[in-house]
């Protein structure tokens, strides 16, 4: 068995779910090879040499690849699927909109978002928002698989000398076109690889009252911001702030959820955080029921006292 796993990265470097993914090839069995598609990602593809468990480095070199078009990406993808029994992909944006075509050209069943490896064809799921575990097998010659990244160890970006392979790209199938991208520019760590996470819900009532409670303590902390679903759609903060279901999902080793009630949208992507503390002046929330540390209290009144004692 070979893996291949998508790799994702900003051209110069590996993004870090992407050393999660490598680790549940890993698993998988047999050799692991990384494909490095984009422009000008020499950087990038040195960087995935060095990860340690990596056999061989697939690198794809043309301008149509530059910014990851889940078409061409796709195209590119098939080409390559002969020659392996598993493709493993991040559960980001990206997999998730890359994957699905290529199984379903293969003619196979996608597995999305897993959580555990059991064999080279058994694997774990969660379903109903996290609140069920599917064991799945499949049969498919080829596993083509999205992969949970906060359920794996990220292996070592270093020890690895696996060699670089250049290999030919495929022409653009020109059935999209890159017209533009926005970023959000953060001087907070990124959510999804942040190790405090200090989240907001609708509770604080305003987006000005949100930075205004929030950013002073996750400024004292280092921490990321996030946000409930209800917090973003009040406009309270941007969609790319939203942990859940249909959000960002995150296990760092904090994670503070402030004035969030707990439904089962926003459990789904938080409850694997090693520690969380929840603040909330409902004692019936269902946070607390996935808590370690819980304070029935007014968030206006608790967040700043914490603020002043840490000092």
């Amino acid at each position: 068995m070979t893996c291949l796993v998508i790799a994702e990265h900003n051209h110069q470097a590996l993004k870090a779910a992407t050393l999660n993914t490598i680790s549940a090839a890993l698993m998988c069995g047999g050799e692991v090879h990384v494909l490095v598609s984009g422009h000008q990602a020499g950087d990038a593809a040195a960087a995935a040499a060095k990860v340690s468990g990596v056999v061989k480095v697939i690198h794809v070199d043309a301008p149509h690849l530059e910014n990851h078009l889940a078409e061409n990406l796709a195209e590119q993808i098939l080409i390559l699927a002969p020659n392996y029994s598993h493709i493993l992909a991040p559960s980001t944006a990206v997999g998730k909109s890359v994957l699905p075509r290529v199984a379903a050209k293969l003619d196979v069943a996608q597995i999305s978002d897993v959580i555990k490896v059991i064999s080279g064809d058994t694997f774990e799921r969660p379903i109903y928002a996290g609140n069920a575990i599917a064991t799945v097998q499949t049969m498919d010659s080829v596993k083509v698989m999205t992969v949970r990244a906060t359920s794996f160890d990220p292996v070592s970006d270093t020890g690895g000398c696996a060699s670089i392979e250049n290999f030919v790209a495929v022409v653009s199938n020109h059935s999209s076109d890159f017209v533009g991208r926005e970023l959000s520019k953060l001087d907070r760590p990124e959510l999804s690889a942040a190790k405090i996470v200090v989240s907001g819900g609708r509770a604080l009532g305003s987006g000005e009252q949100y930075d205004a409670i929030l950013g002073p303590l996750a400024d004292k902390l280092g921490a990321a911001l996030g946000a409930s679903r209800a917090a973003v759609d009040a406009g309270y903060a941007p969609n790319d702030y939203q942990v859940g279901q249909t959000g960002k999902i995150v296990a760092p080793e904090l994670y503070i959820a402030i004035g969030i009630s707990g439904a089962i949208q926003h459990l789904a992507g938080m409850k694997d955080s090693k520690v969380i503390v929840a603040i909330n002046k409902d004692p019936e929330a269902p946070i607390f029921s996935v808590a370690d540390y819980g304070l029935v209290a007014d968030l206006f009144t608790a967040v700043p006292e914490l603020i002043s004692e840490l000092g």
